[in-house]
Formats: C-alpha cells, structure tokens, sequence
C-alpha cells in the first residue's frame, strides 16, 4: 500500500482556513482537519484541486488497515510519572480519530502524517499473542501489571474484525497475569466473560476515559469513539460483573471541558467507579497545530482563551515535557484544576482505597518448543 497519501502545509494562519486543508466533506467522521507531513519528511505536499478530478475529490477518506508481524509486543519505560513499567499496543494508528491525542507524533516514524494518517491508516500486530505468549515464558520473567491502552486505543472499531485484544487477554488470563486496561469504548464489554474470571482473581482494572459528556463536542474531539453515555454504560456494566473501574478525565482542556470535572467524576461514581484520574492536555510535536487547526474550525470563539491558558500552565510554551509537569502543568490555573480534582474525587470517596493486582499467581506459559528443565 501506498505509504501516505498527499499533505498539507505545516504552517497556517491563526483564523483562516489554511490553503490545501482537506475539505470537510472528504473528512467526515475524522478528527483533524489536515494531513500534516510527517516532521521527518523532506517534502511538504498540498492536496490541490486541479479541476480534473471534479466531485470525486469529495470522496470521504477510506480506513486502510496493515497486518504487520512485530518483532516484540511488550514496550518498556522508565518514565518517573507514570504509574506502569511495561505495555502493550496492539494497534499503530488509532481510528478513534481524537484530536488531541498525544500518541499521533509516531505516525511520523513511519512516514506518515500525525494527522489524518494517524486515524486512516492503521496497522495491526496480527501476532501479538503468540508473540506475548513467548515474552511471558522466558525465564527471567518477572510479573508486574501491563498496561494497554496507554497509547491506542485496543478497543477501536478495527478490533471488531482482529480481535487482538481478546486473544491477549485469553493469554493473561491462562498465565493469570494482571493488566490495568484503558480505553474509550464500549467494545470492552465484549470481553466481560474474560474480564470478569480475571477479576476474581484480583489480576483486572479497566478504566474508562471520559473528556465530556456533551455528546456534540465528543463527537467533534472524539468523531469514532463511543459517546459518552455508552462509557458511563459500559463502566456500569463492568462494575456489576466484579470488575473493578476506573474513569480518566483525561484530558482536561481550559476554556473547554474542565468546568465539567464535578459532573464526570460523579457519574462515574453513580456506575461504578472507584478510582479516578485525570491528565491535563498535552500538545507534544505535530498536535500543537493540528488542536489549533481544530480550534479554528469547531470553537473559534474559545480558540485564543484556551491556547493562552495552555500556556499559562507549560510557562509560555504550548508544551512542556518535563516530567511532573507534562501531565498535570503548572502555574495557577493547574493548581485550580487539581485542587477541584481533589476535592470532587474526596468528597464522592474515589481513591479512597487502591485495587493493587496480584502477581503472586504468574504461572508463565509452556511452550512446545521450551525446553524441559532436568530437575
């Protein structure tokens, strides 16, 4: 398959449509606005109408999914402020299509665009569980929780077709090894069976991420995730199977959604959920201009009060990576944010007790071709 189709210029004017924007027609149901070239390329393409092509060029834009056999599937970090050593992505690309999601950046890595790319064209690790499967029997194993869903999204709607998720976790759930899960779909609930065994053998938490519950400015952030009503649904139903939930506000946007943290974090509570967290935005690379282009096109007359108390809270900057600051920010504006945070998640009792997963029940798996130990 082709690797990318052609971009947009990079650089746009604060408040016009920038020249070669794909036309909202062809981008229905889709997140960002543009086709950015990837910062590691060393062209910039535009998509041109030439008038040849006519109505075709309003043709809406096709997800295209890559089986790809990946060389290994458990990812590891040292990062000092996230809570989990080790992850799996079952998924490159996300067809969700949320704007601000941090993870398009990597599109880049393979040529491709952290903007309509990222949500078009996918790739699938179809050996995933055989490869987990292997990682977990070698003999130098040591069993901590995994994390799936840190980066995409293992429930977006191509997993209706692959599967990848439910043959990982009927691989946990063999070996009885604990995973922590986040998504924003209501397709967890297809693995309840799994998820409920696991369970009750403390190796499970699913958490689901809420950024508002107006479902019009979800399905403009959000276009292909499941409406919020459906993840409160979906963490109702989690909860009364035994599986113990969690919701992310996450990320919380000034000036758009964060007078809603009150109102999420007590739904949640109403389904279900007993722990919470949340995560500020983060603008890291490409996504800086493509949530500015989003911006432009679906709340101009927020635009220039939400960037400006984006940067009241990274000193200036649109993004800061520092650690301890990237997630939460900094400056008066972050403290309120957390302190409201604080008080909501005190006053309904979330977090008042952490569901730590049990690892003493690892029992790695046997492979055929293992070797058998002599004694």
């Amino acid at each position: 398959m082709a690797l990318h189709p052609p971009h947009t210029s990079p650089a746009r004017p604060s408040g016009a449509l920038e020249t070669g924007e794909i036309p909202s027609q062809r981008r229905r149901g889709r997140g960002a606005c543009s086709n950015r070239s990837g910062r590691f390329e060393a062209e910039i393409r535009e998509e041109v109408d030439d008038g040849w092509e006519g109505p075709g060029a309003l043709e809406g834009l096709v997800t295209c999914v890559q089986e790809e056999r990946a060389k290994s599937i458990i990812s590891r970090n040292v990062s000092p402020d996230i809570g989990f050593d080790r992850s799996i992505n079952p998924y490159r690309g996300c067809e969700h299509g949320c704007v601000y999601c941090y993870a398009r950046p990597t599109h880049a890595y393979l040529g491709l665009s952290a903007g309509l790319d990222f949500e078009t064209k996918l790739f699938a690790k179809v050996n995933a569980p055989e490869l987990l499967e292997r990682e977990l029997s070698r003999p130098d194993y040591r069993p901590k929780t995994i994390a799936i869903g840190t980066n995409t999204d293992a429930y977006q709607p191509i997993e209706r077709q692959y599967r990848i998720m439910r043959r990982l976790l009927e691989v946990l759930d063999r070996a009885s090894h604990p995973v922590g899960i986040v998504t924003k779909s209501a397709l967890v609930l297809r693995d309840k069976d799994i998820l409920s065994a696991m369970a009750k053998r403390g190796l499970v938490k699913v958490a689901l991420s809420i950024t508002t519950l107006d479902r019009k400015l979800a399905r403009a952030m959000e276009p292909r995730a499941s409406t919020p009503e459906k993840r409160l649904a979906a963490l109702e139903e989690l909860s009364q199977a035994g599986i113990p939930t969690a919701v992310m506000v996450a990320p919380v946007i000034p000036a758009l959604n964060d007078a809603e943290i009150e109102t999420i974090l007590t739904r949640a509570h109403a389904a279900g959920a007993r722990e919470a967290g949340y995560v500020v935005l983060r603008l890291p690379c490409e996504i800086s201009g493509l949530f500015q282009e989003w911006l432009h096109a679906h709340a101009p007359n927020h635009a220039k009060r939400v960037m400006s108390l984006i940067r009241s809270m990274h000193g200036g900057k649109d993004y800061d990576a520092a650690w301890g600051k990237r997630m939460r920010g900094q400056g008066p504006y972050a403290w309120q944010i957390g302190r409201r945070f604080e008080l909501a998640a005190k006053r309904l009792e979330l977090n008042a007790k952490s569901f730590d997963l049990r690892v003493d029940l690892f029992s790695p798996p046997s492979l055929p071709d293992r070797q058998l130990p002599l004694f």
